[in-house]
Protein backbone atom coordinates (compact mmCIF):
# COMPACT_ATOMS: atom_id res chain seq x y z
CA UNK A 1 0.00 0.00 0.00
CA UNK A 2 2.89 2.39 0.67
CA UNK A 3 3.94 2.06 -2.99
CA UNK A 4 0.42 2.92 -4.07
CA UNK A 5 0.38 6.09 -1.98
CA UNK A 6 3.87 7.01 -3.12
CA UNK A 7 2.83 6.62 -6.77
CA UNK A 8 -0.37 8.61 -6.23
CA UNK A 9 1.57 11.30 -4.34
CA UNK A 10 4.14 11.57 -7.13
CA UNK A 11 1.33 11.76 -9.71
CA UNK A 12 -0.46 14.46 -7.72
CA UNK A 13 2.83 16.38 -7.43
CA UNK A 14 3.25 16.23 -11.21
CA UNK A 15 -0.31 17.46 -11.70
CA UNK A 16 0.13 20.17 -9.05
CA UNK A 17 3.24 21.58 -10.69
CA UNK A 18 1.49 21.47 -14.06
CA UNK A 19 -1.62 23.15 -12.69
CA UNK A 20 0.48 25.82 -10.99
CA UNK A 21 2.37 26.55 -14.20
CA UNK A 22 -0.83 26.58 -16.21
CA UNK A 23 -2.41 29.01 -13.76
CA UNK A 24 0.63 31.28 -13.69
CA UNK A 25 1.02 31.45 -17.45
CA UNK A 26 -1.96 30.34 -19.53
CA UNK A 27 -4.82 31.17 -17.17
CA UNK A 28 -3.66 34.54 -15.85
CA UNK A 29 -5.23 36.49 -18.72
CA UNK A 30 -8.21 34.16 -19.18
CA UNK A 31 -9.69 33.94 -15.70
CA UNK A 32 -11.25 36.58 -13.49
CA UNK A 33 -9.09 37.33 -10.42
CA UNK A 34 -11.38 35.39 -8.04
CA UNK A 35 -11.38 32.33 -10.31
CA UNK A 36 -7.61 32.54 -10.73
CA UNK A 37 -7.30 32.64 -6.94
CA UNK A 38 -9.47 29.50 -6.73
CA UNK A 39 -7.22 27.82 -9.31
CA UNK A 40 -4.09 28.77 -7.39
CA UNK A 41 -5.57 27.49 -4.12
CA UNK A 42 -6.40 24.17 -5.78
CA UNK A 43 -2.85 23.85 -7.12
CA UNK A 44 -1.27 24.80 -3.78
CA UNK A 45 -3.34 22.40 -1.69
CA UNK A 46 -2.85 19.69 -4.30
CA UNK A 47 0.91 20.06 -3.94
CA UNK A 48 0.74 20.14 -0.14
CA UNK A 49 -1.15 16.87 -0.07
CA UNK A 50 0.98 15.28 -2.77
CA UNK A 51 3.93 15.82 -0.44
CA UNK A 52 1.85 14.52 2.46
CA UNK A 53 1.16 11.31 0.53
CA UNK A 54 4.87 10.85 -0.19
CA UNK A 55 5.78 11.27 3.48
CA UNK A 56 2.86 9.08 4.53
CA UNK A 57 4.10 6.31 2.22
CA UNK A 58 7.50 6.45 3.87
CA UNK A 59 5.96 6.52 7.35
CA UNK A 60 3.71 3.55 6.70
CA UNK A 61 6.64 1.52 5.37
CA UNK A 62 8.46 2.22 8.65
CA UNK A 63 5.48 1.91 11.02
CA UNK A 64 2.72 -0.26 9.48
CA UNK A 65 -0.87 0.22 10.57
CA UNK A 66 -4.35 0.60 9.18
CA UNK A 67 -4.66 4.23 10.27
CA UNK A 68 -1.98 5.19 7.74
CA UNK A 69 -4.08 3.58 5.03
CA UNK A 70 -7.15 5.46 6.21
CA UNK A 71 -5.17 8.70 6.23
CA UNK A 72 -3.85 8.06 2.73
CA UNK A 73 -7.25 7.40 1.19
CA UNK A 74 -8.68 10.46 2.94
CA UNK A 75 -5.84 12.54 1.43
CA UNK A 76 -6.58 11.09 -2.01
CA UNK A 77 -10.33 11.71 -1.76
CA UNK A 78 -9.82 15.12 -0.20
CA UNK A 79 -7.35 16.20 -2.86
CA UNK A 80 -9.63 15.10 -5.68
CA UNK A 81 -12.68 16.78 -4.16
CA UNK A 82 -10.96 19.94 -2.87
CA UNK A 83 -8.59 20.73 -5.72
CA UNK A 84 -10.80 19.16 -8.36
CA UNK A 85 -13.80 21.26 -7.40
CA UNK A 86 -11.70 24.43 -7.40
CA UNK A 87 -10.21 23.66 -10.82
CA UNK A 88 -13.65 22.90 -12.22
CA UNK A 89 -15.09 26.05 -10.64
CA UNK A 90 -12.30 28.15 -12.15
CA UNK A 91 -12.75 26.65 -15.62
CA UNK A 92 -16.55 26.69 -15.72
CA UNK A 93 -17.52 29.52 -13.38
CA UNK A 94 -20.27 27.28 -11.99
CA UNK A 95 -20.49 28.57 -8.43
CA UNK A 96 -22.41 25.67 -6.87
CA UNK A 97 -19.27 23.56 -7.32
CA UNK A 98 -17.86 25.54 -4.42
CA UNK A 99 -20.19 23.49 -2.19
CA UNK A 100 -18.06 20.41 -2.90
CA UNK A 101 -14.84 22.09 -1.79
CA UNK A 102 -15.57 21.92 1.97
CA UNK A 103 -16.28 18.18 1.69
CA UNK A 104 -12.80 17.77 0.25
CA UNK A 105 -11.41 20.00 2.99
CA UNK A 106 -13.11 17.86 5.64
CA UNK A 107 -11.52 14.73 4.10
CA UNK A 108 -8.12 16.40 4.23
CA UNK A 109 -8.61 17.37 7.88
CA UNK A 110 -9.74 13.85 8.76
CA UNK A 111 -6.70 12.51 6.91
CA UNK A 112 -4.45 14.61 9.11
CA UNK A 113 -6.26 13.41 12.25
CA UNK A 114 -5.82 9.80 11.12
CA UNK A 115 -2.10 10.48 10.54
CA UNK A 116 -1.80 11.94 14.04
CA UNK A 117 -3.56 8.89 15.48
CA UNK A 118 -1.32 6.53 13.47
CA UNK A 119 1.81 8.31 14.62
CA UNK A 120 0.61 8.43 18.22
CA UNK A 121 -0.23 4.73 18.14
CA UNK A 122 3.34 4.01 17.01
CA UNK A 123 4.86 6.30 19.63
CA UNK A 124 2.81 4.68 22.39
CA UNK A 125 3.36 1.13 21.10
CA UNK A 126 6.52 -0.89 20.57
CA UNK A 127 9.30 0.77 18.56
Amino acid sequence: MSRTFFAIGASFAFLGVGAGALGAHAMRDRLAPDLLAAWETGARYGLYHAMALLVLALAMSRWPGSLWTTSGWLFVAGSLLFSGSLFTLALTGVRWLGAITPIGGACLLLGWLAAVAAAWRNVAGPA
